[in-house]
């Protein structure tokens, strides 16, 4: 089953809950995904809106490893067991925690604008999220739930993997799930648009349920940039399936569009590149996200390391989107082996590549290429990939181009730690913003 948007799942989603109507439930929506979904669930269910505001307690040393999480109230959810096993020294729970909970706080300021919570004592609860991975937070959220008073726990999502249900349906009273595919990679490619969801829209529609006002219609466009349309990429001896978002033309024409490699594994539905795509959209850079490979090439993961091809395709992609829509620049952003696709394209010395961003990328991979670089080029890498680490520390000295090697503290390689891919995006868009824009 496959999603328009998160409004189209919150509306089906809602549907499926009609039956727990009768309970005069509470909507709570998980940040920030969550959220438009949730608000579709309340507004077709007549219940209350709020936002469940929870912090996981990860191992400092094995962040995915969560001992506890938190919530609002001064809820405190821990496993001694795990601390235990783990041995956590109670210096470094302490710590943990006090980093997680002024997090907390400043969240749950931003998003709620100082209003106060939705009391949840001897109500129903029903806990929304956009989709479920691994089914950590979702079960953390349901424990702070439990924690503040709720007499009965639902736990609702569009799509999840099968185990990550099964196991949820021991955290929940009761779980709610549109689809349970088999073939479960991420949350983002079982939706059309899964773009970033602003702290600005979380606002907006906790505003408006709690006034009961209508929610507006989404704007055409985003930050200066045109909602993307779905395009058929040029991509030499193939046509490869794109979306693109175009920036508003201004005196000068068209304004600087970052091309997307993926790497292994992945494609143009990758939610970890269309959330920096949406936020270098709001920064008014056009983005276009396309699938460097065909659904039977994928299938051989021999293709997915075959960088020379890759980089060729990137080429005659780069040269049918300056034909046929004239940007005034053009930059790569590059994830994993892709980022050696796109370091390759932009040796070449006629490609008039304005900038490159690798995201957890293989530079190394370009090889003696590397020199040609012309294009002001960073690198991001997060400090606990430190295999990927130390080869872009080889790289970047192969580099003869402005370069810049940005370390993440504690992320992992696909930066799924807290805050980590925001912090990917926010360097990805200031560092386009200065080569690209004049």
């Amino acid at each position: 089953m496959f999603f328009t948007d998160r409004a189209d799942a919150g509306r089906r989603l809602a549907a499926a809950l009609r039956h727990v109507a009768t309970e005069d439930p509470v909507v709570l929506g998980l940040p920030r995904g969550g959220v438009p979904v949730a608000y579709q669930v309340a507004r077709e269910l007549g219940a209350p809106l709020d936002v469940i505001v929870v912090r996981k307690l990860g191992v400092p040393y094995h962040q995915e490893l969560g001992f506890g999480a938190i919530g609002e109230g001064g809820v405190r959810i821990i496993s001694e067991d795990i601390v235990r096993q783990a041995r956590v020294a109670r210096e470094d729970v302490a710590a943990v925690e006090r980093a997680a909970q002024e997090a907390l706080g400043r969240q749950a300021h931003r998003l709620r604008e100082g209003r106060p919570r939705v009391p949840l004592v001897g109500r129903t609860v029903i806990v929304v999220d956009d989709g479920i991975a691994t089914g950590a937070t979702a079960a953390a959220a349901c424990e702070v739930v439990r924690a503040q008073g709720a007499s009965r726990v639902v736990l609702a999502a569009p799509v999840a993997p099968p185990d990550a249900v099964a196991w949820l349906r021991t955290e929940a009273d009761e779980v709610v799930c549109l689809s349970t595919p088999r073939a479960f990679r991420a949350v983002g490619e079982w939706y059309q648009d899964f773009s970033q969801t602003p702290d600005e829209e979380v606002v907006a529609l906790l505003a408006e349920a709690g006034t009961g006002a209508s929610p507006s219609p989404p704007a055409p466009r985003r930050g200066g940039v045109e909602a993307g349309v779905e395009v058929v990429v040029d991509g030499g001896a193939l046509r490869l399936a794109g979306d693109l978002a175009l920036p508003e033309e201004g005196a000068g024409g068209a304004g600087p569009v970052v091309m997307f490699a993926h790497g292994s594994g992945s494609s143009r539905r990758s939610p970890r590149n269309r959330a920096v795509a949406a936020a270098l959209n709001r920064a008014g850079l056009g983005t276009l996200l396309f699938d460097l490979l065909t659904p039977s090439e994928e299938a051989d993961r021999s293709n997915v390391f075959a960088v020379e091809p890759l980089a060729g395709r990137l080429a005659d992609a780069t040269r049918w989107l300056r034909n046929g829509h004239a940007p005034a620049a053009i930059g790569y952003f590059g994830a994993s082996t892709g980022a050696a696709a796109a370091l390759l394209a932009a040796a070449d010395p006629d490609a008039e590549i304005d900038a490159v961003v690798s995201r957890g990328g293989r530079p190394d991979l370009a090889g003696p290429r590397l020199g040609d670089v012309r294009a002001p080029t960073l690198l991001i890498v997060g400090g606990r990939d430190t295999t990927v680490l130390e080869l872009n520390r080889q790289a970047q000295a192969e580099l003869r181009c402005e370069n810049r090697l940005d370390v993440i503290p504690g992320a992992t390689h696909l930066f799924e730690e807290p805050g980590a891919l925001d912090e990917v995006a926010e360097l990805a868009r200031d560092w386009f913003t200065r080569h690209l824009v004049p």
